[in-house]
Parts: C-alpha cells; sequence; structure tokens
C-alpha cells in the first residue's frame, strides 16, 4: 500500500503530509497534556524534535503512562 501511494504521482508529498500532520499532532498533545513528574514535557519534545521518524510513534506508545489522570466518567465504567 505504501508502495502505492510514493509511486502516485504526488504521494511522496501526501505521505510527507500525513507525516507531519501526526507529527504536529503529538507535538501539541505533549504541550496540552499534564505529566507526573514536569521534566517529562521537555523530555518529550526534545524526542519528538531529535528523533523525528519514530519520535511521534514512541510517543503515543509510551506516554499514556506518564501523563497524569484526569478523572473520567462513570459513563465507560460501567
Amino acid at each position: 500500500m505504501v508502495m502505492f501511494i510514493l509511486n502516485f504521482p504526488g504521494g511522496l508529498l501526501l505521505f510527507g503530509f500525513l507525516f507531519f500532520a501526526f507529527w504536529l499532532y503529538a507535538l501539541v498533545d505533549v504541550v496540552k497534556s499534564d505529566f507526573k513528574d514536569p521534566n517529562m514535557k521537555l523530555i518529550w519534545i526534545i524526542v519528538l524534535l531529535f528523533a523525528n521518524p519514530i519520535g511521534p510513534f514512541v510517543y503515543f506508545g509510551l506516554s499514556r503512562n506518564q501523563k497524569g489522570g484526569r478523572p473520567r466518567s462513570n459513563y465507560f465504567n460501567r
């Protein structure tokens, strides 16, 4: 599927735009999130900036346990 997109005219541009949007979403999520440790926000921003190809995937994979939990509604805990 990825090779089809890359061989399609403008596919590389489309793939780059989608990755940039995913990276930007991760960056905004870092800035808006409250972490248990205040230094983790800075660490995740550095990871996103310098580990660019894998940074957003690592962030979304590992950051869930490090965020300060907001109280969830009881609707989903039934």
